[in-house]
């Protein structure tokens, strides 16, 4: 087990690998367990200018300062006499990830962010969107231009699926491997840097999502360096875990977070999939990444599937600090509702208004119970946390991409039941999330692609379409056959988002209705006090939940929601919902509105209705 004493998990250290610009040339550093180490200082067409030799320092570290080095020299580390490769640790991959990394001065870039102070976290409204597939041009700079829009819909920070470089030109991310490095498919580290700086100018805090419990399957070479990166007592869904017990492998991942806040001026973090992330150390890397981001303003959120609340507890409570964690029981409880699919991990929710009032009661639905599926218990207690700990939403990449065709939820549902849906997110007291295009209802998909080599790339879609096969849709293997395939140019074309959908009506109501539910979210004074102490949760019957702000017997604000439609208007006098003091309650939207595409009518179909007490 490791030993990491405070002070060396706490400060803000020297990177303990990569090239670095100095004022007196090049540094260069890298972790091995080869007895030699050479820098070859290569031109573009990658033939060998200079070497420059690394001296070893002392557990697996060799160094060295190449007094002649500069910004923008190629260069890979030669590995005694196995060959040579790239730098786990490069700032810049211009020529792909099996190319030689490039040296990059992050000192060059002119920030004007300088008095830019990130939203607090319990205000946050996140947009989620992906580099390649938001816009048509799918650069770090195309994506400015989209920049004021998203303030005018009322989003207040945007959440970008991984940048970290990956094999090919098109991916969702998940497949990186140089973990220091901005993708060149998307620009340079520069471009990203002026993507941020944009962001924050527009008041919009930048969240990365980054992958720490693997490193993609084509052009990883950390066991070129070292056996040690891995470790095989910890299985993963990919095979050999990384081995966060050793210190330089835990140094190269827990600085990761605050590489990007330092040269990139990234203000949190989402950790994909922090149940595969496995570590016995005395202090699990995820509360020492948690730790690190915190030391330097930052927050972290969790994509953790065990609604383990230990993840969200503070450390000195015996937690791992996280700010916060995706609630997919949110999710998967409307999917039900809207949709009555029940094949999958779908199967262990019911979808019906005594479960959602649940999970929107507690946060998350599940919290101890077992699995309707496999009897096993998942989950504890939730209530003693923070709702904006939560985050809440309809859709992500993963609910749209992992679906065959990926569709979107509203392509599977009615517009009623879609406005209804969209109405709740924006005003649940937790965290909502947006993915790009949600708030328009696009018409585009979003499809899994990849972009790999033709062995790699043919497994890659014969895995995709075998996935599907207990699926009862895709039990003919014909009809997997019609899944898109991931390594088709058309898959990932298909995906980008089309703006010019916004000029037509349907498309424009929709926003106008993400618009008004999410300015009443940061403008009303009931709803901006979101503490567990000021709202509640009944179910009403007859399909109907209510989330009332404010206390039994005061309330201001009732949100009203049925996401079945085929009901009467409840009594607005019952007693679990009078608003008390001799007020009425009156309408102030209504998510079946006219103006945003609706009838006018209340809960014959689905809708969400807000009222306010007067």
């Amino acid at each position: 087990m490791t030993n990491l004493g405070p002070e060396r998990r706490t400060t803000d250290r020297r990177p303990s690998q990569g090239a670095e610009v100095l004022e007196s040339g090049v540094r260069y550093r890298t972790w091995c367990e080869h007895d030699r180490v050479d820098v070859l200082i290569m031109d573009d067409a990658r033939q060998v200018l200079r070497t420059v030799p690394l001296e070893p320092e002392g557990d697996g570290y060799f160094s060295g300062l190449d007094h002649g080095g500069r910004a923008g020299e190629l260069y890979r580390y030669r590995l005694g006499e196995t060959g040579d490769w790239p730098d786990p640790a490069s700032r810049s991959q211009p020529q792909g990830v099996h190319g030689p990394s490039m040296v990059v001065d992050p000192k060059t870039f002119r920030w004007t962010d300088t008095s830019w102070q990130a939203p607090a976290y319990r205000d946050l409204i996140i947009y989620e969107l992906h580099v390649g597939t938001f816009t048509e041009a799918g650069k770090f700079r195309s994506a400015i231009e989209k920049l004021a829009y998203l303030v005018e819909l009322g989003v207040n920070a945007i959440e970008i699926m991984p940048v970290a470089d990956f094999p090919g030109e098109r991916n969702w991310g998940y497949d990186g491997v140089a973990l220091y490095a901005p993708s060149r498919a998307y620009g340079t580290p520069d471009d990203f840097r002026a993507l941020v700086d944009a962001a924050h100018a527009q008041r919009l805090a930048v969240i990365l999502d980054v992958v720490y419990n693997h490193l993609g399957p084509d052009g990883n070479y950390l066991g070129c360096y070292h056996k040690g990166y891995f470790n095989a007592a910890h299985e993963t869904p990919w095979g050999a875990g990384l081995n966060y017990e050793q210190a330089a492998v835990r140094d190269f991942f827990s600085e990761n977070a605050r590489y990007w806040m330092r040269e990139f001026h990234i203000d949190g973090f989402r950790l994909d999939a922090t149940h595969a992330m496995l570590d016995d150390s005395e202090q699990h890397i995820l509360a020492e990444i948690a730790e690190r981001v915190h030391a330097a303003g930052g927050f972290v959120i969790a994509e953790d599937d065990r609604n383990d609340p230990t993840l969200l507890r503070a450390s000195d409570a015996g937690g791992f600090g996280f700010d916060g964690c995706w609630s997919d029981d949110f999710h998967h409880t409307v999917r039900v509702m809207l949709t009555k699919q029940r094949e999958g991990y779908y199967a262990n929710f019911e979808g019906t208004p005594r479960e959602l009032a649940d999970t929107l009661a507690h946060g998350w639905h599940y919290r101890g119970q077992p699995r309707l599926t496999s009897g096993k218990a998942r989950g504890a207690e939730s209530i003693d946390l923070g709702p904006e700990q939560f985050v809440y939403c309809i859709s992500n990449h993963d609910q749209v991409g992992n679906r065959a065709f990926g569709e979107r939820l509203g392509h599977v549902i009615d517009a009623p039941a879609y406005r209804a849906a969209s109405a709740l997110i924006c005003l649940v007291p937790y965290t909502p999330m947006l993915f790009q295009g949600q708030e328009w209802c696009a018409s585009t998909p979003f499809q899994f692609f990849t972009d790999h080599n033709q062995e790699l790339g043919r497994l890659v879609t014969e895995g995709r379409r075998k996935e599907f096969k207990n699926f009862a849709a895709f039990a003919d293997p014909e009809q997997r056959e019609r899944i898109p395939d991931p390594q088709a140019l058309t898959t990932f074309r298909n995906s980008k988002l089309r703006w010019d959908e916004l000029r037509s009506e349907a498309h424009a109501q929709m926003l106008l209705l993400y618009q008004e539910f999410l300015g009443l979210r940061a403008t009303h004074a009931a709803l901006q006090n979101r503490s567990r102490d000021a709202w509640m949760v009944t179910e009403l019957g007859d399909g109907i939940v209510a989330l009332l702000y404010g206390e039994q017997g005061e309330f201001t604000v009732a949100v009203l929601v049925d996401l079945i439609g085929g009901h009467e208007m409840p009594n607005i006098d019952d007693a679990r919902i009078a608003p008390g003091g001799g007020r009425d309650w009156r309408q102030i939207l209504s998510s079946n509105e006219v103006r945003f595409g609706g009838s006018g009518e209340t809960f014959s179909v689905p809708t969400t209705l807000v009222l306010e007490a007067v």
